[in-house]
């Protein structure tokens, strides 16, 4: 049974907003990073997910070759050392995304050149379109505030991440399935 859509304040269906940070939950961060290369560190992420059962191992190869293939496309690395690379699949039902803060800094051959220390994963189901989209934005909006990306820096646990994610104002439209 379908819920009703959500109504604004002016009486106007609205889809219920979703935050970026219910994304996130603490087996899916990583504050040591490991990887000099694009390719080793979403490998990094993919095992992190895996040993931590966000993933199905059975997925491992198939994600990777997804993220490799829209890295090859072009790269995720936004500039400012962020990157977001991301990719779907039909093997997931719901997104499944991750964050990595790497102190050595990774080369994803960003736009601007420079190293890559803060990463967010996502692997999207094939059927969300749009969600996709507006989370790519939401999380851009989010990683082009410099003080969020020096709080990210800075942060000394898994819980200090979480909490910038969810202080963040940064959200998704929850409706935005095609």
């Amino acid at each position: 049974m379908a819920l009703p859509p959500a109504m604004s304040m002016s009486g106007i269906p609205s889809d219920p907003v979703m935050k970026l940070s219910s994304l996130l939950s603490c087996k899916q961060v990583i504050l040591d990073l490991e990887g000099e290369v694009c390719s080793d560190a979403l490998a990094h992420m993919v095992d992190h997910l895996i040993a931590r059962g966000c993933l199905s191992k059975s997925l491992r190869d198939e994600i990777l070759d997804l993220l490799k293939e829209r890295e090859g496309q072009v790269s995720t690395g936004i500039g400012s050392g962020v990157a977001i690379p991301h990719a779907f699949s039909d093997s997931v039902d719901h997104v499944v995304a991750a964050f990595g803060r790497s102190s050595e800094g990774v080369d994803f051959e960003a736009i601007d050149n420079s190293p890559v220390n803060l990463v967010m994963l996502l692997i999207v189901p094939e059927t969300q379109h749009n969600m996709h989209l507006q989370t790519l934005a939401a999380i851009a909006k989010m990683f082009n505030n410099c003080s969020i990306r020096q709080q990210l820096h800075n942060a000394e646990s898994i819980e200090q991440v979480l909490n910038i994610f969810d202080a963040d104002s940064s959200s998704v439209r929850a409706g935005g399935e095609n």
